[in-house]
């Protein structure tokens, strides 16, 4: 199998690019494609690169780079399949180009990276102002504009209701889209990012808490010989990672400063350990004064939610072996790693690195606390 190219083997991977309506890669293209990277990470914007093969007569040489096929802001849509399972990994727009021209035969090479299409989102700068509007529903309005793209907005409800008061407030934003919306995520404990698929040229743009309920995916195994699905595991266990803040609030009738309590956070990220990790640091937030109580408890709950993961995960696997394609921001359960490590984890994030007739990934997982809650993960 490691000398099979792409779409001969069990595996096979299909690649579609253009300017506006992204179609299948002519084959000299396709068979051109030495390796595929994608990397996805919760939190943050997923990004990729596409490495070819550049002979000085070649097709790409001649033709497509002149033609501008591999140009900035060209659409790529990039998929697997697996065991008659297709998973889009990418779809995004291609942002930079090089080319590594060498003495060697076959050593010439193209390569493109781009970012997924929250990119559409941070380019135009924009001062608008929302009156009337909770957080969710300014994050929903935003979203509606790029319908174009093939993108379907998720919106979640805040945790902490805002009702809205233009009498009082006006929300205003100054700057991209993409900005204002991470910083109304962040603001709320949630997180922002896009989901590629499931189907080709359709995206789902997710504003939200961390998915940290529902089925898991296959459990990634360790130390269990034949049945062994991940070369190896490393724990690392923060104990300073976990936060408990305070926050301070003024009356605006009475201008009496009043310190708010810690909110639970499970409602935002609900436990995976039996055995959570106690907060050693009490920070006091900034600047909460000025905010109204609804706003100040959801930046309390934001804080105490974003640094209750003490415990990181790391490994990597082969996606063949797996069986299955890994996705980040989702639920994993860990087999094999002894009674303090196992259970289910939340993925971090997942770099996807394809070659013909190999497909490796390397990923991280967190979770808040040792011991697992459940006596079984899903096989």
């Amino acid at each position: 199998m490691a000398d099979e190219p792409f779409g001969r083997g069990p595996l096979h991977l299909d690649l579609s690019m253009g300017r506006d309506l992204p179609r299948p890669v002519p084959p000299e293209v396709g068979d051109a494609l030495l390796s595929a990277q994608i990397t996805a990470t919760a939190g943050e914007r997923s990004g990729f690169q596409l490495a070819f093969d550049l002979t000085k007569n070649g097709p790409i040489a001649r033709r497509y780079l002149p033609e501008r096929f591999f140009h900035p802001r060209t659409r790529v849509v990039l998929s697997t399949t697996l065991r008659g399972a297709t998973t889009v990994l990418f779809d995004g727009l291609v942002t930079r180009q090089e080319v590594g021209a060498s003495n060697r035969p076959g050593q010439s090479t193209l390569t493109v990276t781009g970012e997924d299409l929250t990119l559409v989102m941070d380019l135009d700068e924009r001062a608008e102002g929302f009156p009337n509007l909770a957080p969710s529903q300014r994050a929903e309005l935003i979203l509606r504009r790029y319908a174009g793209y093939g993108i379907t907005p998720r919106v979640i409800t805040e945790q902490v209701p805002q009702p809205p008061d233009a009498a009082q407030r006006i929300d205003f934003q100054s700057g991209t889209d993409l900005r204002y919306l991470h910083q109304l995520a962040r603001a709320n404990g949630y997180t922002f990012y896009l989901e590629p698929g499931p189907e080709p040229g359709r995206s789902t743009a997710y504003w939200g808490p961390q998915i940290r309920t529902g089925v898991r995916q296959h459990a990634l195994s360790v130390n269990m010989d034949a049945n062994s699905t991940v070369d190896q595991l490393t724990f690392a266990y923060d104990g300073l990672a976990r936060e408990e803040p305070t926050a301070l609030v003024q009356d605006p009738a009475t201008r009496e400063i009043v310190q708010l309590a810690q909110p639970p956070i499970d409602p935002l990220r609900p436990p995976l350990g039996r055995d959570p990790t106690e907060a050693l640091k009490r920070p006091s937030l900034r600047d909460t004064a000025k905010l109204g109580t609804a706003q100040a408890q959801a930046e309390l709950l934001a804080r105490a939610a974003t640094s209750a993961d003490a415990i990181a995960g790391s490994g990597s696997l082969d996606v063949t072996r797996y069986g299955f394609v890994l996705r980040p921001r989702e639920l994993v359960g860990v087999r094999g790693a002894g009674v303090a490590y196992d259970g289910d984890y939340f993925v971090t994030s997942v770099t996807h690195t394809l070659r013909p007739g190999q497909y490796l990934q390397n990923f991280t997982i967190s979770r808040e606390g040792m011991v697992a809650r459940g006596d079984t993960v899903r096989p």
